[in-house]
């Protein structure tokens, strides 16, 4: 089971702050904007009073309303589409239980969330990547790059939609040329979607469940942790028209029991959040980005990626390995005190020897915090020697 190159840098972070250091935590994807008052009310004042299991799939009345939100999105589904799930990671666990046995294969276009590997690990699928790379801005691979890979093993291809670690937004058309690949090689085509709410510029989002043709080929993944800030309720869920595979999804489901009581109970008052929440953390988080962008473009020697979605952006540094930099920017790096924690991006890939001198950012923290982060970042690179 591989580390996880957003949390294994932890304890150094942690003997950092003991050491009196302030740090500026751009490594995670925690949002800090505060989670909709209605959905923790609903914890605090509901009236249960035996904390008892939920359905296997999820409360029924969750699943319902979750049925409805995703209309809003022009996805047609029912609530029998939808099981619910700990976290958008059981979600994958589940869908990899399902759909692949030990061995078989899933395409995933990389650098991709690091977890992907490790749920791969846990259910004996191999990964086969497929590279994009920062100079196109990781947009999606050619379908001829995508076909060279496809062999009597594979069962899926897997996108982040938008991307993490990279912020990349699939088009309306992208998903239609992964549809095609898809229908004419009879795979299924796993979409994690949960940063959806997240586009900016202009664009819209384009779901893999408004494609009809390929009904029994797409499996959406969600989760409340991002679009709430609602990572400590880990609630996510997984939706597709295979009857089949929401069947055996189920199978899987019941082995745990349930997924937990009083987080569907806020997630469901979340859905019950106005769209002017939305517009207001959309607005907040282009404005971190923009300022982010700006600032490290001062920087001589670093190529960044141009998000269109999430709240993640990938810097290609001048060093060789960004797991040495990063560890040291904890243990040996400060100005006036101040130092940066960061999420070295070879994690990110499964490709050997690929993105190590690169890292990924969150854009979690306010503006005046970011650009004080870039500048320790700019005057580590000064002095840093590999």
């Amino acid at each position: 089971m591989p580390e996880s190159p957003i949390r294994k840098l932890v304890p150094y972070a942690e003997q950092a702050a003991k050491d009196g250091k302030f740090i500026y935590y751009l490594n995670i994807g925690q949002p800090d904007i505060k989670t909709p008052e209605a959905a923790l009310k609903a914890v605090r004042e509901n009236d249960v009073e035996i904390l008892s299991y939920s359905k296997s799939e999820g409360s029924g009345a969750y699943r319902k309303k979750l049925a409805n939100y995703f209309k809003i999105h022009d996805i047609d589904v029912d609530s029998k589409d939808i099981v619910v799930t700990t976290g958008a990671s059981e979600a994958l666990l589940f869908v990899f239980g399902s759909i692949m046995d030990p061995d078989d294969e899933v395409i995933i276009s990389e650098p991709f969330y690091a977890n992907y590997i490790a749920f791969s690990t846990a259910s004996g699928v191999k990964v086969v990547p497929i590279v994009s790379k920062i100079e196109d801005n990781f947009a999606l691979p050619s379908i001829e790059a995508f076909e060279k890979l496809i062999t009597p093993k594979t069962k899926a291809i897997l996108i982040c939609n938008p991307g993490n670690p990279t912020g990349n937004l699939y088009s309306k058309e992208e998903i239609q040329k992964l549809t095609a690949i898809v229908k004419k090689h009879d795979l299924f085509l796993i979409a994690d979607e949960v940063y959806r709410e997240f586009v900016y510029d202009g664009e819209t989002h384009y779901s893999i469940m408004q494609e009809k043709e390929i009904e029994d080929h797409a499996i959406m993944i969600d989760s409340v942790s991002k679009r709430y800030s609602m990572c400590g309720a880990r609630v996510g869920c997984l939706v597709s028209k295979n009857k089949s595979v929401i069947q055996t999804v189920i199978k899987f489901a019941q082995a745990r029991l349930s997924p937990p009581t009083y987080a569907q109970i806020a997630s469901e008052a979340a859905l019950d959040t106005p769209r002017s929440y939305f517009d207001e953390v959309i607005a907040e988080y282009i404005g971190r980005r923009d300022t982010l962008i700006s600032e490290l473009n001062k920087i001589e020697g670093i190529k960044v990626s141009n998000p269109k979605g999430a709240f993640y952006c990938v810097v290609e540094l001048p060093v060789k390995n960004s797991d040495h930099f990063a560890q040291w920017l904890l243990e040996e790096f400060d100005v006036n005190g101040e130092t940066v924690m960061v999420a070295p991006a070879g994690g990110f890939y499964s490709t050997p020897g690929l993105g190590l001198n690169q890292i990924r950012i969150a854009y979690v923290l306010k503006k005046e915090s970011l650009i004080k982060a870039v500048n320790i970042l700019k005057e580590a690179l000064k002095v840093y020697k590999d």
